[in-house]
């Protein structure tokens, strides 16, 4: 894809950039002239990312709210943010342990709520009027399989975007989501290798396909960018048709 932002002289804090749609968020906003603070747990991942695209690494795991809150508080204000941290443990619904419907939401909600809540207010005091994106899913739209606990935590995410975008609003600072389907990461081009399995996803997507990370990562930064000045509070799927089915 050939569609280019200029976020120079801009601060930005990426969670979830080890790896996927996190990583790439990063590399394309230090490539278009932001200041990156990279946010993940792997270390390693986190210094080749620094390597290759300047990005600043800050090991965190999201999930350790009492940490989270503590890098937080150490930080500049930023001009923008992108939660993209996130897991997902699949269980039926009669299976579901206590525990992963609290591991999932620990991570999917509450440490982009703490993220968000965070860096805004710190853009408020500071004067910047910026932008938050929520990386959420399509499994906040429709119900799938085994994601109960999934699910739930995308749905609560959207709901976190609407409610900091009510008040964040009157600062000038915007807060979207976005929900893709199933993007081809290197782990995700893994998990759906398997042609029967695939093939059940994708007779659901009108467009036939699966999403590749870019095609995630530009929304994204259409929205972080000044084009998408008066959009804040939606939930945009990224998701070939799924969610009109």
């Amino acid at each position: 894809m050939t569609t280019s932002f200029n976020f120079s002289g801009q601060r930005a804090l990426v969670t979830g950039a080890s790896s996927g749609i996190g990583r790439a968020v990063a590399m394309r906003l230090a490539q278009s002239g932001a200041k990156v603070t990279a946010v993940g747990r792997n270390a390693t991942a986190l210094e080749t990312l620094h390597a290759e695209a300047g990005c600043t690494p800050l090991v965190l795991d999201v999930a350790d709210a009492p940490a989270l809150e503590r890098a937080l508080t150490a930080l500049q204000a930023f001009d923008l943010v992108v939660n993209c941290a996130g897991i997902a443990l699949l269980e039926s619904a009669v299976e579901m342990k206590a525990e992963s419907f609290d591991t999932v939401m620990a991570v999917n909600a509450r440490a982009a709520a703490l993220v968000a809540s965070r860096c805004g207010k710190a853009m408020i005091a500071a004067g910047i009027r910026g932008s938050i994106v929520n990386v959420s899913s399509q499994a906040s739209l429709v119900a799938l399989d085994a994601h109960l606990c999934y699910c739930a935590s995308k749905a609560a995410m959207d709901a976190i975007t609407r409610s900091l975008c009510l008040e964040f609003g009157p600062h000038g600072i915007r807060v979207n989501s976005v929900n893709p389907t199933v993007t081809l990461t290197p782990m995700a081009e893994q998990a759906w290798a398997d042609a029967d399995k695939s093939a059940a996803a994708l007779r659901n997507i009108p467009l036939g396909r699966f999403a590749q990370v870019e095609e995630v990562v530009a929304p994204i930064l259409f929205l972080l960018s000044d084009g998408a000045s008066m959009v804040s509070g939606v939930a945009l799927p990224v998701d070939g048709g799924y969610t009109i089915v």
